[in-house]
This record gives C-alpha cells, sequence and structure tokens, in this order.
C-alpha cells in the first residue's frame, strides 16, 4: 500500500463527500486506503459514508474523543507506506498525493512534509509552516508584532510569513490539517500525544519527529483548500481557550516549563477573551462609552449655561469633581443597561428616552443626601433635557447611516458567477435564483474555453471562459462565484481562487449530489421547504403600530405643508408627474388604504400577514418584477424597521426626483 490516508470527521457531511471526490480524482495512479474515525457526529454523516462510500474503512466511535486520540485510533490499522494525516473540511488537487510521494521519494532525509494550504478566498493558510513557540515566538505573536511586521525576521518567527511561500524548504512545523510522513517516524515516536485534545498535537508531533533525527519540509509544489474550524464549529467548544492552552501544554513538556512563556500564554487567553466579548457586542460597547462622553459633556455645558444666566458661581469644588464627572454617568449607565439597552446590538430610542427618565428621577434624589457633589436643580433639569436631545441625536444618527442599512446587507447585493455551462451547473443556477430566503443576481456564466463566449444556455449568458474570470469578476463586481467540481479539475478551481484573492469573494462549490453549495461560512441548502418563517418583523403587532404611527405622522405633516400646492399645480397643468402621483396618494396612506413603503400589493401568505400595499417599496427602489419582486417584498417583510422605511423612502423619492428632472 503506497499511502494511508487518514479522516477524523465530526458533523461536517458535505465537506468531507466533497474532500473524498477530490481524493478519488488525486490517487487513480496510486494505491491508497481511506480510514475515516468518526467522533459521534450526529449529521449522518455514519450511514451516508455507509451508503455511499463502502471502499472506506469506517470506524464509529460512541464519543468525540478529540483530534489525537482518534488519529491514533487511525493510525493502527494504517498499513501504507506513507501516512497522511488530513482535516474532512479539505479539498486536495489532482496532482496533491504524487508529488508529496515523489518529493518523499527525492529527499529520504524528510520524515514528515506538508504543503501549501489556501484559504477559501485564496490566500494563504499562515499555519501550513510555522516555527515552535518559544518565549520570543509567542511573545510577537500574542502582542500582534508578527502581524505589524509581517517581512520581518525579528518579529514574524512565528508564522514565517517573511518567507516565499512559493519555495520549498525546511520548517520546525507543518498543519495538522494536512500532514504527511513516513511510516518509519510513526514507529519510531509513535501516535499523537492524547493529551492535545485538539489544537498542538501537530506540533508536539513535528517537535518529536526532529528530535528523532527526520527533517520536516513546508511543500509548495502542490496545494490544497482548507476551509478551517467547520468541526469547531458544530462543537461548542471554546476555541481560543483549547488552542492557548494547548500551547501552554506544548512548553511544559518540551520547553522546561519556562515560566515566562507560560504567562504570555495565559495572558493570551485573557485578552483574547476580551476581545472576543468587546467584539461580539461592539456596538453595545461603543452605546456606552458614546453615552458616558455625552453625559459627561451635558453636565459641562449645563453648569456653564446655569453660571453665565445666574451671574455667580456655582461649580463644584475642586475635590468633587472626579466624583460628579463619573458617578453620575455610572449611574445613567447602568440604568440603561438594566432597560436593556445595551442587551442587543442595537440602539433603542424608545427604551433610550424611558432610561433618561428614570436616570433624572434617580440623580435628582440622590442630590439630596449628598450636598457637596450635588448639582443645583437647575444643572440637573439642563443635564437630562441636553440628554434627551444629544442620546437621541447620536442613536439616529447611527441608525440612518451604519446600521440596519439596505447597503449593508449582503442578501440585497449577491452578484454570483457559475464556473461551468452543463446542465447540472445550469439546474443549480436555476435552483438558486428561485430561492425565496436570499436574494441572488446571477450575472452569467464562465466557460473553460473562448468557444461558448457570447451564447446563451437556458436563460443564462456565457460572459467569460477561465483564462478571464479575473477581469469578469472585476468589471462584472461579482461577489460571489460558484464552482462545478464535475466541469472543472481541482487544480483547476485552486488555481482561480489563488489568483482572486485580493477580490473578496465569497467562493462557493457545487456538492456531488448538486443538492448543496459549500461555502467559505456555511452550507446552503438549495431546495426551499415549503415551511413559512412566522417570526416576519412586519407581523408583529408593536412593529405594525410603530409604522401605523409614522404613516399617520408623516402624512399628517405631508398634507398640512406640500399637498396643497402639489394638488394646485395639478390642477392647473392638467399633468402629473411620478412625483405628483406619489404625493396625491398620500391622503389614501392617512386613511390606512395605503403605507408610505411596503409590497407592490396586500401580502399575505399561509394567512401570515406581510404587509400592506406600499406607496413604494424594495420593488420600486430596485426596478424589479415578477419573482424577483416577490423575494424583495418577503425579504422587506422578514426585515421591516422604522429605519429601513425612511431609507426606502428617501430613496424613492430621489429616484422620483431623478425622473421629474
Amino acid at each position: 500500500m503506497d499511502l494511508s490516508i487518514i479522516i477524523v470527521n465530526y458533523n461536517v457531511k458535505e465537506f468531507l463527500q466533497n474532500l473524498l471526490h477530490s481524493i478519488s480524482k488525486s490517487s487513480k495512479q496510486i494505491k491508497r486506503e481511506i480510514i475515516i474515525v468518526d467522533n459521534a457526529s450526529n449529521d449522518g454523516s455514519i450511514e451516508f459514508i455507509t451508503n455511499n462510500f463502502p471502499e472506506v474503512n469506517l470506524i464509529a466511535n460512541n464519543d468525540n474523543l478529540g483530534f489525537s486520540k482518534a488519529n491514533n485510533i487511525g493510525l493502527k490499522k494504517a498499513t501504507g507506506k506513507y501516512i497522511l494525516l488530513i482535516n474532512p473540511d479539505t479539498l486536495v488537487s489532482e496532482d496533491t498525493f504524487e508529488k508529496m510521494i515523489g518529493f518523499f521519494e527525492e529527499n529520504p532525509e524528510v520524515g514528515l512534509a506538508g504543503c501549501k494550504i489556501l484559504n477559501p478566498d485564496g490566500t494563504l493558510q499562515l499555519a501550513c509552516r510555522r516555527s515552535f513557540p518559544g518565549p520570543w515566538t509567542s511573545f510577537c505573536k500574542v502582542t500582534g508584532l508578527s502581524n505589524l511586521f509581517p517581512e520581518s525576521k525579528l518579529f514574524a518567527r512565528y508564522n514565517l510569513t517573511y518567507l516565499d511561500p512559493d519555495r520549498t524548504y525546511e520548517v520546525d512545523a507543518v498543519s495538522g490539517s494536512f500532514m504527511m510522513f513516513r511510516r518509519d517516524v510513526y514507529e519510531r515516536i509513535g501516535g499523537l500525544d492524547e493529551k492535545f485534545f485538539m489544537y498542538g498535537e501537530d506540533l508536539d508531533f513535528c517537535y518529536r519527529s526532529q528530535k528523532s533525527g527526520f527533517k520536516v519540509f513546508y511543500v509548495h509544489s502542490t496545494q490544497i483548500i482548507h476551509y478551517k474550524g467547520e468541526s469547531t464549529k458544530k462543537s461548542g467548544l471554546d476555541e481560543t481557550k483549547i488552542f492557548y492552552n494547548a500551547m501552554n501544554l506544548f512548553v511544559k513538556k518540551h520547553l522546561s516549563g519556562s515560566f515566562l512563556l507560560g504567562l504570555i500564554l495565559q495572558s493570551a487567553i485573557i485578552f483574547r477573551k476580551l476581545f472576543a466579548f468587546l467584539g461580539k457586542r461592539r456596538l453595545a460597547s461603543i452605546a456606552l462609552v458614546l453615552d458616558f462622553i455625552f453625559y459627561d459633556l451635558s453636565i459641562l455645558c449645563s453648569e456653564k449655561i446655569y453660571i453665565h444666566f445666574k451671574n455667580s458661581w456655582a461649580g463644584f469644588p475642586p475635590f468633587s469633581l472626579i466624583i460628579v464627572y463619573t458617578v453620575p454617568a455610572i449611574i445613567h449607565i447602568l440604568i440603561t443597561g438594566l432597560t436593556g439597552n445595551y442587551k442587543r446590538n442595537e440602539f433603542t430610542i424608545l427604551k433610550n428616552f424611558g432610561a433618561i427618565i428614570i436616570s433624572f428621577f434617580f440623580v435628582a434624589s440622590l442630590s439630596f443626601f449628598f450636598k457637596d457633589f450635588a448639582y443645583s436643580r437647575g444643572v440637573i433639569v439642563l443635564t437630562y433635557l441636553t440628554l434627551f436631545f444629544s442620546l437621541t441625536f447620536w442613536r439616529i444618527f447611527s441608525k440612518l447611516f451604519f446600521t440596519k442599512g439596505l447597503n449593508n446587507n449582503e442578501s440585497l447585493q449577491r452578484r454570483t458567477l457559475f464556473v461551468g455551462i452543463d446542465s447540472h451547473t445550469v439546474d443549480i443556477a436555476h435552483k438558486l435564483k428561485q430561492k425565496h430566503t436570499d436574494l441572488h443576481n446571477v450575472i452569467g456564466l464562465i466557460s473553460a474555453t473562448n468557444k461558448e463566449v457570447g451564447e446563451e444556455i437556458s436563460g443564462f449568458k456565457v460572459i467569460g471562459n477561465t483564462e478571464n474570470i479575473n477581469k469578469v469578476i472585476k468589471d462584472k463586481k461579482i461577489n460571489e462565484v460558484i464552482f462545478s467540481s464535475l466541469q472543472l479539475s481541482y487544480n483547476q478551481i485552486m488555481t482561480i481562487v489563488s489568483q482572486s484573492q485580493n477580490y473578496n469573494i465569497d467562493f462557493k462549490l457545487i456538492g456531488n449530489n448538486l443538492d448543496f453549495l459549500i461555502g467559505k461560512t456555511s452550507v446552503s441548502i438549495l431546495d426551499d421547504t415549503p415551511l413559512i418563517e412566522i417570526n416576519y418583523n412586519i407581523s408583529s403587532p408593536i412593529i405594525k403600530l410603530i409604522k401605523r404611527i409614522f404613516d399617520i405622522f408623516l402624512s399628517l405633516s405631508v398634507l398640512f405643508f406640500i399637498y396643497p400646492s402639489i394638488y394646485l399645480t395639478v390642477l392647473i397643468s392638467k399633468k402629473q408627474s411620478e412625483f405628483q402621483k406619489f404625493i396625491l396618494k398620500i391622503p389614501g396612506v392617512f386613511l390606512g388604504e395605503f403605507s408610505f413603503v411596503g409590497p407592490r400589493e396586500n401580502m399575505n401568505l399561509n394567512e401570515l400577514y406581510l404587509g400592506k400595499k406600499g406607496l413604494t417599496g424594495l420593488w420600486y427602489v430596485e426596478g424589479s418584477e415578477g419573482k424577483d419582486s416577490e423575494k424583495l417584498n418577503i425579504y422587506y417583510a422578514k426585515n421591516q424597521n422604522i429605519w429601513m422605511d425612511i431609507e426606502i423612502l428617501s430613496k424613492a423619492l430621489v429616484k422620483m426626483w431623478g425622473t421629474q428632472i
């Protein structure tokens, strides 16, 4: 047996299927065996492998034993001259096994090697060549010096980013997602250290290999794609903590338990957790800081105004300033938090009003008991009047320009390109276009040769070939590329991905049974189920009430200030522009026949309310008809909020005004 391929699987059935398909293409000239060790998957992996890949040696564990222990189970079954440990969320090129085995044959001193590993966006996965985590190396990694100075031998030692990724050379370690070694290595040093549940076991294995006299190499001449972390997403494990604990274990085992290095790694765990926490709640964190700043500015301004009009000193003694400018602000922030303003990454104006009122009475009452630190009653009133406007203003501003916007929503902007012109690829394109839950604008197809360019296949135009795909991506502003592995080789796919790494593209691969897509962030099932989600925003009684209040107040304002002049103009000229037609229909909004923003027609789906007919809507802004208009209406119903209505209305008015000009 030339090669034993060991795969540890945990709940990544779709990725595993594509890996096995790529392995079959890559090993036609090689005698190989595939050993899959399943760590108690509950996604149907066992049944899937048994039914579709009977040649695979499947070992099903009853529990999740971790990466090291599961690989060791597979290693005991392996019979090949060479052994490959590979993750299930990878794809190999057609020449990967031949080139790796050829490299070993030509370099007998090398015991272990890894190849070039790409991220799904085509960038190099830095973990494919590394140094061992010594004190200085770890310090540079943890503090970010390695990222600031990626070309420096001094600072970028851990991921070796100063080395050319298109050369082959000896390294300390390679990634466990693709780690090939001679049987001699396994027989001399044994399997993976099972103290490492996940992460660190590859570093440890490479370290022990080197200590036993084998060289470790990074081989650039072949490449794979690694989606990275797909199994971890399904496990609920604390990935950051496990990673740094694994580094700490490696240090204790091999680097004499360096106290300094242990301190660095433990500090890294704490800071990474803090940054992860703030990252998930970044908008809430920003809101908290802004509230604190505006509160103190309100105190300062109110004090100055009060002193000016009173024409006498009413300021605070110096010893009390720290307390005056921190404690009341903290009290207000605590009350704001308790009223739910920081609970989600969104800025709720109505709850903010409630927090201001509660905070006012609370701070005012405290001023009776702490005379040395209390403002005068006038300063308190002025402060909270200022807060009412300042805190409301920045929330409205942020909602209009930074959150909940249409421009920030990817589902309205997916410009999709299909690479392949066979019937299966075209069928997938039609399925994707018909999905109700996503909005895809299929720009066209890419063929393998120039011969088909310009043709139309089942309603889709062939707009380029694999030679000029980068130009098509750039010119057409593509942000999603979907490949068919039935028509393209994995080498071709990886070449395109690698060349397009600077365009921020979401690359996806059509599943081999043609009913799912694999992307860098998720697996998309294409056939929509007939079930309709019932948590559409627009069907909420509270949101319906807010929308109706908005319609009434805005229509009253228009009817009072604008409607009479427009009505008289139309009466005299006998002509109606699009804008004038819009204004003349506004009485219907006030009476409840229409809404300013909504679907083209009154919508009810399976007795679920999806919106009152709108004078404008996404259908108008996007200029869509038929099925696309229906998708936009459903999208609007699911995501409707007052800020979306304001944005759609403003865009619609700009469009109307443009047609009038």
